[in-house]
């Protein structure tokens, strides 16, 4: 749960300077956001929650 909510305010930070950037634009980060609720309620969201959750311990493991 953690690591999900961490993702999600990550993607967002993101999503909000791109498009004070310009290099987003609000059309843009719609299809984004509606391609994740459609891709999450697929038989390939488990799949996905396991590549981020071991990528997410991979990035966790490494000591600077």
């Amino acid at each position: 749960m953690a690591v999900s909510i961490s993702v999600v305010l990550l993607l967002l930070i993101l999503a909000v300077i791109f498009l004070r950037s310009g290099g987003l634009k609000v059309s843009h980060a719609l299809v984004c956001a509606l391609l994740g609720f459609f891709l999450a309620g697929t038989s390939l969201a488990p799949t996905i929650y396991d590549g981020v959750s071991a990528t997410a311990d991979v990035v966790s493991s490494v000591k600077p």
